[in-house]
């Protein structure tokens, strides 16, 4: 329970983090205990869009990881934040991606915070 506490944390500060730097991601434009509880919960859509979906569009796609020898992992990263930024229009969260570039770069910032956050705080997984 506590690693899927960090985990969740980590993901949430990273995704703020990516909509402060990225134009095309936008998060709400309340006040700071709104955000930090949407940021939470889109961490939390996140977390379930990557734990349920992408290791089926790993799988399905893996002949396309040999032949890119990986790199199609950053389009499969952007699309699953794409989704998640789907998911909490459903749900309406105040959480929004435009466009494939800003996922593809949101997911790319995403991705390094939360590996250099989990160096940082000792993640055990």
């Amino acid at each position: 329970m506590k690693s899927f506490v960090i985990k969740t944390l980590i993901n949430a500060v990273a995704i703020w983090i990516a909509a402060w730097i990225v134009d095309g991601i936008t998060l709400s434009d309340g006040s700071w205990g709104h955000q930090a509880l949407t940021v939470i919960a889109v961490a939390l859509v996140f977390g379930v869009v990557n734990f349920l979906i992408k290791p089926l569009v790993k799988l399905l796609s893996l002949p396309l990881f040999v032949l890119t020898l990986g790199l199609i992992t950053f389009v499969v990263n952007a699309l699953m934040l794409w989704l998640t930024s789907w998911a909490s229009d459903v749900l309406d969260l105040d959480f929004h991606v435009e466009g494939f570039w800003a996922a593809l770069l949101g997911a790319l910032i995403i991705s390094l915070v939360s590996w250099g956050l989990s160096l940082a705080l000792g993640d055990d997984d």
